[in-house]
């Protein structure tokens, strides 16, 4: 094989040359990605089983390392996130972002895991344990809508969506891989005894019990310290550069996964409430340094991530895994998914039909699900394999059907904004805490009261920072006299006049 000469021994030179060749490659394929509108997370997946051990011959049959490589990326992601994450913005759909997390992913493992039940009992030949307790677990694997898949896709396309359906899916997306992997670790646990036991003497159910209990409480109890932590310290503490502010930030998000991981908690739980602590109380000139470092690490973590994953899957094996995963994944777009949703925005009245449409279509599947179909290899379980195999298929095909379809079902559901204007800041850049840069041409009508900065009868809590004229830049005063065609560079924020 050409590239099978390259080690994986992760401190070797080659390496190095390996993991830069591929991601070289990869930023390549963001921009066709980009151009002919396939997720550019798919393309980092494809690109990963094209130069495996059945493609150019890199082989990686490590899920151990896989698996510890994939829970660091997602915390990474999982912090951005909640970083990035408004309580203002959200406040409006928080009780229906936390119920879609929670009870919309335990109906989703419900109604998945008894079609899988089902439909893959004529496919013994797949290795999958046709129990109902396996295919729980395949459902339990693959029901949470991945983050970095929403993130990305709703990102990268620029797609603005009404009735703060951004901001939901944002918000579930977030929040809902907890506890998804939660119920992967409790059906792991019940199908391999002591794979994940907390040891409490009794039957196997009570372990379980009691293992959701303390992996739910520890996990928030541990993230609200954390997050409390956090913002404490960033009032408190002088640091020379915005850099370690996002070093500092980035250790008290590893610091609450850890410490909740050794206590017997969840997380991925705890890392998401301390980030949306952290995030929505740190002021400073620093903030928009810390903001940019992490969505440069989130797009690291994600390449690196949907490459390794790509690497470990075997296209070879998954022929057997097409039918079923076909059938699973189209059941899981158009009934699953979709009743999960239903039920439990009922009760929300104020959101439209067309908008509950809009929330299952965007059920996105990503490294997610296949990260956490890892859980069963490492431990053993029979047939554990082809759990990963389907898994992979229905990722795939939830990125190019779903991925690629956003944009023509916002429009066709008359739920998405035109795009919106860029703003020429001339290449300004504003701390976000005193206020945001906007741009306005002046028109005939605004000079209808006077000609001078001084008549212009702004808003209150707007100020002129700079004129653009003919390509040249005015300092403003009150009585320069502006031009129709002039344009203003201003910004929005609080004043005490």
């Amino acid at each position: 094989m050409p590239l099978a000469v390259f080690s994986l021994d992760l401190l070797s030179e080659n390496m190095l040359l390996l993991v830069a060749l591929l991601f070289f490659a990869a930023i390549l394929l963001s921009k066709i990605g980009a151009r002919i509108g396939v997720p550019v997370l798919l393309l980092f997946l494809v690109l990963g089983v094209v130069v495996g051990s059945e493609g150019l011959g890199i082989n990686f049959e490590d899920y151990h390392l896989a698996e510890s490589m994939g829970h660091f990326a997602m915390t990474v992601i999982l912090f951005a996130s909640g970083l990035e994450t408004s309580a203002r913005n959200v406040k409006p759909v928080m009780r229906q972002g936390m119920l879609l997390s929670s009870a919309g992913v335990f109906l989703n493992v419900i109604f998945t895991g008894l079609f899988v039940f089902f439909v893959l009992r004529p496919f013994a030949d797949t290795g999958l344990q046709a129990s109902v307790a396996g295919c729980m677990l395949v459902a339990a694997v693959m029901s949470s809508t991945d983050s970095a898949s929403v993130f990305s896709v709703l990102r990268e396309k620029r797609l603005r969506l009404r009735e703060n359906l951004g901001q939901l899916l944002e918000l579930e997306s977030g929040s809902n891989d907890p506890m998804a992997f939660i119920l992967t670790l409790l059906l792991v646990q019940y199908m391999a005894p002591g794979s994940y036991s907390i040891g409490i003497p009794g039957p196997e159910w009570l372990n379980m019990a009691v293992m959701l209990v303390l992996q739910v409480g520890i996990g928030l109890a541990v993230g609200l310290a954390a997050g409390t932590l956090g913002s404490w310290l960033l009032s408190r503490i002088k640091l020379p550069g915005g850099s370690l502010y996002s070093i500092l930030i980035l250790s008290l998000g590893f610091l609450a996964d850890g410490l909740a991981g050794v206590l017997g908690g969840n997380g991925l739980l705890a890392i998401y409430v301390a980030a949306l602590i952290i995030g929505n109380h740190m002021k400073g000139s620093f903030t928009r340094e810390v903001f940019s470092f992490f969505n440069g690490m989130t797009w690291l973590m994600q390449l690196s991530m949907f490459l390794m994953l790509g690497l470990l899957a075997r296209p070879s094996m998954m022929g057997v895994s097409a039918l079923p995963s076909l059938l699973i994944g189209l059941f899981m777009m158009f009934v699953a998914r979709p009743l999960s949703v239903f039920i439990c925005l009922a009760p929300f009245k104020d959101l439209s039909f067309r908008a509950k449409l809009m929330v299952s279509w965007v059920g996105l599947k990503g490294a997610g699900p296949i990260l956490f179909a890892l859980s069963p290899v490492v431990a053993g379980l029979e047939g554990a394999g082809a759990i990963f195999n389907l898994v992979f298929c229905i990722t795939l095909l939830s990125l190019v059907v779903q991925g690629s379809t956003l944009i023509p079902v916002s429009r066709w559901l008359r739920l998405s904004y035109d795009d919106e204007p860029q703003v020429e800041s001339f290449g300004m850049e504003l701390p976000e805490e005193m206020g945001m840069l906007r741009d306005h041409v002046v028109s005939e009508e605004d000079l209808s009261a006077g000609a001078t900065l001084r008549e212009l009868s702004l808003p209150h809590g707007i100020r002129v920072m700079m004129v653009r004229r003919d390509g040249k830049f005015l300092v403003p005063h009150g009585s320069m006299k502006l031009q129709a065609g002039d344009h203003l560079l201003i910004v929005m924020g609080e004043s005490d006049d």
